[in-house]
């Protein structure tokens, strides 16, 4: 039925925001036939451009919002000259595509590649091609562990998406627009729940997400708009006791139709009760910009006749990929590492299947972050390898380095990416999201920065390019400087390596614009610009004692699960450093002094904290020299980080708890303060305990993962760092009570 849209734009008011709606459809489509349905499936049955089982057909139908019209496009396409279907030529294949408007309650996310960097609560599901026949079908398989971990999984990717990116705003304003790429998709269940068919979103997650957040209303957290989402797309319909048991596929499609039935109804409501001229109320607008959306849904693959590396059920998700990437990693981009992240894992699964018998498929599975950190003896086949972080990344680096799988992934990526060449450093900041993975949410305040350093050639200078090295395994690179300075490339390079990486991880080695260049020692200030690799390459110079020491004492003390004292990411607030982490050990990376005997410089017996300063000295002295001038002209730098100290611990946490407590030490002979000040005292000090407790239990509950923030959406953190800020000032602003006058003059 012809729809007829406002005649004028409507402005409403969304959140803080005003919007100006161009036009609202005041009427809705209603539910499809089941005739049409039943034409839709046999068309695509009939039509030997496509490949699709029979229940996928059945998704297809159900989602169209007017399945006649894909029918007709199925019917048309007996063959290329007749074909109706919108074709993609990829790397290896063809892709046949037809359009349709569909129901957006149909459509599930898939996994988001935007989120591909970030460490996630809820794993995502084994993703596995389907053939028939030797030829490739154009859906995939994914598995999960039980219907609860699709939810989950549901729930996490709309959160996860909407505090990346949002158009709610634009899609109230003028709808969905652009279509969505979409293809069917079986979810198997691990636990022996019966499968489900239905479509996946590939291309426009962020777009449906967000038409989610429109139906949800302005002030929903990207949380409550998760939870709906979910509600709807694994809601069941339960059958009544006389009625026969449908399978699980229709019973949810029979609730989430009902859905769409109230939704309808709610709206025809909405409208009915304002005049033909009068704007729509916003519950409605609400409903209607987010009811159905453009999508290509993906039918067909043909893979191409040319010898591939790619078997018949990896076909379809690769051109899909392949199509995706041509979006956002050339024209409309995810932000780079999400770019790098997608490239580097379709081109090293690429060559892992050239290449099996070289024994690659763990070692791709350890680099996408299938398998944990701890994983890494088992997949290099050594129980002398330390499970760390660290050695992670050095054995990955080794290996993606080594000049035929260098080369080869090289060239893939660059296919991948649309470019014509790449050079070393490019090739490192392909790697440098790859690096980070176990310590991504753990050292969130430095990521940036290292992203940058790993661009602008991370740890890999040329010599750690080339072949004829191997890592030499140890739980103490400290005893690696020996033999290194003896000669042992093995030694110097795995020093170079993990060393490197240690220093870019915790910001003290950044890119080359990453600090300024003066003649006096203080954080941020360098003698001199090196790039990050340059600088490894100094350190790890054949005889370079003092950079061999630094490379060894960085990788000695790195650690996984935080930031070191001296990274520079404190807040500038003069306050002191993390009382947990005091409590567990101070984290910092320190000077060396070849003289001592535990080669570490100390000044008035407290060891110097590791400045970039130093590691750039150390990694070119004589140049150091050069650019400095002699000595005698330079300021020698107090060798304090960020100026904020350790001073001013104090007791006030104590203190706070005494008066919760109400056993408050208060000075016999000092006047009793009134009563309304005790009382409120007293009730501060409970209530900072409380927030101070879950403070520590919202961040034990973040550790491990990046996504959602920890503390909500952006302006929930303001509201509460305002507030913290408050708290600070008032309480700092008293600190002179408690000073007390020196004793008198006998």
């Amino acid at each position: 039925m012809p729809t007829s849209p406002t005649a004028s734009p409507i402005v409403v008011d969304w959140g803080k925001e005003k919007v100006e709606v161009s036009t609202v459809d005041r009427d809705l489509p209603d539910a499809s036939e089941v005739d049409d349905r039943g034409k839709l499936v046999k068309a695509g049955l009939n039509s030997a451009m496509v490949s699709l089982p029979e229940d996928a057909w059945h998704a297809v139908a159900r989602a169209a919002v007017a399945p006649e019209t894909v029918a007709l496009q199925l019917r048309e396409s007996q063959d290329a000259r007749s074909s109706l279907l919108l074709e993609e030529h990829v790397d290896g294949a063809t892709l046949g595509s037809v359009h349709s408007r569909l129901w957006m309650s149909e459509l599930f996310p898939a996994i988001q590649p935007r989120t591909g960097q970030e460490l996630l609560k809820v794993a995502d599901p084994r993703v596995e091609g389907v053939a028939e026949d030797g030829k490739p079908q154009a859906i995939l398989r994914y598995r999960y562990e039980s219907l609860s971990h699709l939810r989950k999984h549901i729930e996490q990717t709309i959160e996860a998406t909407l505090y990346k990116n949002t158009y709610a705003e634009s899609i109230l304003a003028r709808r969905v627009t652009r279509a969505l790429i979409v293809h069917p998709v079986i979810y198997d269940f691990e636990d022996g729940t019966e499968s489900v068919c239905g479509l996946i979103t590939r291309d426009g997650i962020t777009r449906l997400a967000s038409a989610w957040k429109v139906l949800a209303g302005p002030d929903s957290d990207p949380e409550e708009v998760a939870a709906l989402a979910a509600d709807v797309l694994v809601a069941e319909q339960r059958p009544s006791a006389n009625e026969p048991v449908k399978p699980l596929t229709q019973r949810m499609a029979l609730a989430r139709e009902n859905w769409r039935k109230n939704k309808r109804a709610q709206f025809v409501r909405e409208i009915a009760s304002v005049g033909a001229d009068d704007a729509p109320p916003l519950s409605a607008i609400q409903i209607a910009q987010s009811y159905v959306v453009p999508a290509h849904i993906a039918v067909g693959v043909l893979a191409h006749d040319r010898a591939t590396a790619l078997n018949a059920e990896e076909v379809f998700d690769d051109a899909v990929r392949s199509i995706l990437a041509s979006v956002h990693v050339e024209f409309k981009p995810w932000d780079s590492s999400a770019q790098n992240v997608e490239v580097v894992s379709r081109a090293l699964k690429r060559v892992l299947l050239g290449r099996s018998h070289d024994g690659l498929e763990p070692v791709y599975e350890l680099a996408v972050g299938r398998r944990k950190a701890s994983e890494t003896p088992d997949v290099y086949k050594d129980r002398r390898l330390p499970g760390t972080g660290l050695w992670r990344a050095v054995l990955l680096l080794h290996t993606l380095t080594r000049p035929a799988i260098s080369e080869e992934l090289r060239n893939r990526s660059k296919e991948i990416k649309g470019e014509r060449r790449m050079t070393d450093k490019g090739y490192a900041s392909l790697l440098g999201p790859i690096v980070d993975h176990p310590w991504r949410s753990t050292k969130q305040g430095a990521a940036q920065q290292a992203r940058n350093a790993w661009t602008n050639g991370g740890a890999l200078f040329k010599e750690i390019l080339a072949d004829g090295w191997s890592p030499m395994v140890t739980d103490d690179f400290t005893t690696l400087v020996e033999p290194a300075l003896s000669g042992n490339r093995d030694a110097r390079l795995t020093l170079a390596l993990a060393g490197g990486t240690a220093l870019i991880a915790d910001k003290i080695l950044t890119r080359n614009v990453g600090s300024a260049v003066g003649r006096s020692r203080a954080p941020g200030k360098v003698p001199f610009r090196a790039d990050p690799h340059k600088v490894v390459e100094g350190l790890a110079r054949q005889g370079n004692a003092l950079g061999l020491w630094t490379l060894a004492f960085a990788a000695q003390r790195f650690e996984d699960g935080r930031l070191p004292r001296n990274s520079g990411t404190r807040q500038a607030l003069g306050l002191p450093g993390d009382p947990s982490s005091e409590a567990a050990g101070e984290y910092q990376h320190l000077v060396v002094d070849l003289d001592a005997d535990d080669r570490i410089l100390r000044e008035d017996g407290e060891p110097v904290l590791l400045l970039e300063w130093d590691i750039v000295v150390a990694s070119d002295e004589e140049k150091a020299r050069l650019v400095l001038g002699p000595p005698d002209d330079l300021d020698d730098g107090d060798g304090d980080v960020g100026g904020g100290g350790d001073a001013g611990s104090g007791g006030g946490g104590s203190g706070l708890e005494g008066e919760a407590t109400g056993e408050g030490d208060e000075s016999v002979g000092e006047p009793e303060p009134p009563r309304e000040i005790r009382e409120v005292r007293r009730l501060f000090g409970a209530r900072l305990s409380d927030a101070k407790e879950l403070l520590d239990e919202l961040k034990a509950l973040g550790e491990g993962v990046t996504l959602p923030p920890v503390f909500g959406s952006e302006d929930k953190w303001n509201t509460l760092r305002d507030a913290a800020l408050h708290i600070v000032s008032v309480i700092e602003s008293h600190k002179d009570d408690y000073r007390r006058e020196g004793p008198e003059e006998a």
